[in-house]
């Protein structure tokens, strides 16, 4: 029988994720309320069940009037229609979507927790169409009416903000967590070609830098879904033509690791050597561990035998060396932690505080900053676990 993997556990945590910025939140963080682009539906940008996309804005103050960060919201994908069905009746659909955000971490308007970037406008993109924004295909199955147009999203998001002033940007960010900070990796250059050519523009990447690897069985099943995704999405057409035109198998440019050594605009790529997320579902799902070997060891790295922990530093190894395919840039950035954590920089405690993950005394917020602004490059690796071993 053939093996897939655990679609439904992959969505359960990509809910579980976005509960846990709701969680991690505090009495004087920033609440803003949603805005449903109504106008986007006669373009056919919908959700996955046709309703309008949305997003949270707040706008720039004093010097950041001119500046713009556009956060893509991660949330796994769906690559069957059955998944892609009971996707569009969780949060993940404007339907159901919460009301508010909490604008913490890169999203702060507080500038002692985000000094850099408090006062721009900041945009949260909300996911509702489960191909890191990239689908686009015209049929709708009335059967099913689920419709594929993540780009058809980002597009009308994009357009949309030009006409609030952000044609005007003198400094602007894509970033994007996990399934977004892929999205964000993706159209990080048509997110270049959408501003001034004065303008500094930079993408990042966040928890997004998935690798192509095999299951500790010997499956590469994370391309396999890969491949599902774009196929079902329509997605290839999507994918950067710099990727797609030199690649034998086009849909090997929706892993960051083959794309990214094509993107022009600079890059900084927050992740962690041991992503849990990564380590839960490509390197060790359910379907990989029929006897439950693992179950302890994915929730917490520091109950792992020493047989585990060896295959979670050949990980690393992995994790390092698609890292280090990308080439050497000098525009490009990366914050890589030991964490064992599938963090976003929308955590306050993960962006910016005294328990932050640090590397060459820098938090990421810091590291950030300082490489947008070109005060600095940044490019720094943590050393292996057990460093790392109490991260919050």
């Amino acid at each position: 029988m053939e093996k897939v993997m655990d679609c439904n556990s992959i969505l359960m945590a990509a809910v579980l994720f976005s509960l846990l910025c709701l969680w991690t939140t505090t009495e004087g963080d920033l609440i803003v309320n949603i805005t449903y682009l109504e106008t986007a539906i006669s373009k056919g940008a919908v959700c996955l069940d046709g309703s309008a996309p949305a997003f949270h804005f707040d706008p720039g103050t004093g010097s950041g009037i001119y500046s713009w960060l556009i956060h893509l919201q991660g949330g796994g994908w769906c690559e069957t229609i059955s998944n892609c069905q009971y996707r569009a009746l969780t949060d993940l659909s404007s339907k159901n979507m919460q009301n508010i955000s909490y604008f913490t971490g890169v999203l702060s308007s507080d500038p002692q927790l985000n000094p850099d970037f408090y006062n721009w406008n900041r945009v949260k993109v909300k996911y509702c169409d489960g191909s890191s924004y990239t689908g686009d295909i015209e049929e709708v199955d009335p059967d099913t009416n689920l419709h594929f147009r993540g780009a058809r999203i980002f597009e009308a998001i994009m357009e949309y903000f030009l006409g609030q002033g952000m044609i005007y940007a003198q400094n602007a960010i894509l970033s994007g967590t996990s399934a977004g900070g892929l999205g964000a990796i993706i159209h990080c250059d048509k997110f270049r070609l959408f501003l001034p050519l004065t303008a500094r523009v930079k993408c990042i990447s966040d928890a997004g830098f998935f690798v192509d690897l095999e299951t500790i069985s010997g499956e590469p099943l994370i391309e396999e879904m890969y491949k599902r995704v774009v196929a079902l999405h329509g997605s290839a057409k999507n994918l950067p033509l710099s990727c797609t035109a030199l690649s034998s198998d086009p849909n090997l440019c929706f892993f960051p690791q083959y794309v990214a050594r094509h993107i022009c605009t600079p890059l900084f790529i927050v992740n962690s050597a041991y992503d849990s997320w990564q380590i839960n579902n490509s390197l060790v799902p359910r379907v990989a561990d029929p006897d439950d070997e693992w179950t302890y060891c994915k929730k917490d790295i520091n109950v792992c035998s020493p047989s585990q922990i060896q295959t979670l530093q050949d990980f690393r190894l992995t994790f390092l060396e698609a890292l280090n395919e990308l080439g050497p840039s000098t525009s490009r950035g990366y914050f890589i932690s030991s964490c064992h954590s599938h963090h976003g920089i929308e955590i306050q405690n993960y962006w910016s505080s005294k328990n932050s993950p640090t590397l060459d005394n820098k938090t990421i917020a810091e590291a950030v900053g300082d490489w947008f602004f070109d005060r600095s490059g940044f490019q720094e690796v943590y050393c292996p676990y057990l460093c790392g071993k109490f991260c919050q």
